[in-house]
């Protein structure tokens, strides 16, 4: 199950003993309808290894422009509280499921 991403439970998330996964969309995006059942299912697949958070970049317009968020999906993976990998745009469930596994 994905958390919800805010601008005041980020920090602690991103800094946590597991790794972090944010998928970062918007409501009017068509390509994040696509990504959002296939984040679902790997957010149970790696439950208890992966922390994977739905952050809607207009609830949170600070953390987006910190970030430098500029397209949705964007989807970045934190690791030891920094940014490891970065996906942009709407992947397959295969490629998305590679990225996860290379957190671990």
């Amino acid at each position: 199950m994905e958390v919800k991403i805010t601008n005041e439970n980020f920090e602690e998330l991103k800094n946590g003993e597991l790794p972090l996964v944010v998928d970062f969309w918007a409501t009017w995006c068509g390509p994040c309808r696509m990504i959002a059942p296939i984040i679902s299912q790997l957010a149970e697949e790696y439950a208890g290894k992966i922390v994977v958070g739905k952050c809607d970049v207009e609830e949170c317009e600070d953390l987006v422009a910190d970030l430098g968020i500029r397209n949705v999906p964007t989807i970045l993976f934190f690791k030891g509280g920094e940014v490891v990998d970065k996906l942009v745009g709407a992947a397959n469930k295969a490629k998305l499921d590679e990225k996860f596994s290379a957190m671990l």
